[in-house]
């Protein structure tokens, strides 16, 4: 079975302990998943939370959960997600990107991803692989690394991405439930691109009105690069079409053969 591609806004840690919209629909897309799907060999897990120099990737037997958060109740910290690792995907990282990549188990898998997994994938029986943000590259490049990459869904690999559209901290309403103007219209601006397979669009993001409040630095946006990329022309469907914080968009895309 040739595996999708998921790319999935994460938004705060604390999502991790609650159950609402975001997280509810991340359980039954889990659900479904399986259903259709099965169980993938491994999951390539592309995660903001971890933006270096160079592209990076692991091929720990058992990866460490990182804690890469501060300041939030002890209650979040006692939330374990013991995924074993996948060294033969790491291996087949390497031999189709060659120099592209390199080998770091320095890290581990990070709140970018476990939030999201003790919810969609709670049993945590699926090995997962992270992959680094590679910050020394161009979007485009990027891009052309997740087409390469698309081989590995034939394989049984999951390609699962995740960030968020809009990311900005540092304009974030606590009062408001909803998005801002700007994040709303952004938002909707690359939903549109990635429903259309324009790529050009979502490369090119910051040709996008409001690009300089919705991402003012890309480590939260280019996971969705890489997903287009890895797409390989896919049609998407979205999920989580949620805005809040003011400046925060939790969207997110499943990318099939629909």
């Amino acid at each position: 079975m040739r595996m999708p591609v998921i790319f999935s806004g994460h938004g705060d840690p604390m999502i991790a302990l609650r159950k609402d919209e975001v997280s509810m629909t991340w359980a039954e897309m889990g659900k479904q998943f399986l259903a259709k799907y099965g169980k993938p060999k491994a999951i390539l897990a592309i995660s903001a939370h971890w933006y270096t120099h160079g592209l990076l990737i692991q091929n720990m037997e058992n990866p460490p959960q990182v804690n890469d958060m501060f300041g939030f109740p002890e209650e979040l910290y006692r939330v374990r997600y013991p995924a074993k690792g996948y060294p033969a995907l790491a291996a087949r990282v390497q031999e189709i990107l060659g120099a592209q990549v390199e080998i770091d188990n320095d890290w581990g898998i990070d709140h970018g991803i476990w939030t999201v997994f003790v919810h969609m994938f709670p049993a945590a029986d699926i090995p997962v692989v992270e992959m680094s943000v590679n910050g020394d590259i161009s979007a485009q490049e990027i891009f052309d690394i997740g087409v390469k990459l698309s081989d590995l869904r034939a394989e049984g690999y999951l390609i699962f991405g995740s960030g968020n559209i809009v990311h900005n901290l540092r304009e974030i309403e606590w009062e408001n439930p909803h998005g801002s103007d700007k994040t709303l219209k952004f938002n909707k601006y690359v939903i549109d691109a990635v429903k259309a397979g324009d790529a050009e669009k979502v490369i090119h993001y910051e040709k996008i009105p409001n690009a300089d409040y919705a991402v003012p630095t890309p480590e939260h946006y280019l996971p969705l690069v890489y997903c287009m990329g890895a797409a390989d022309g896919d049609g998407a469907q979205v999920f989580n079409d949620v805005c809040n914080l003011g400046s925060l968009a939790m969207t997110g895309f499943i990318f099939d053969d629909f």
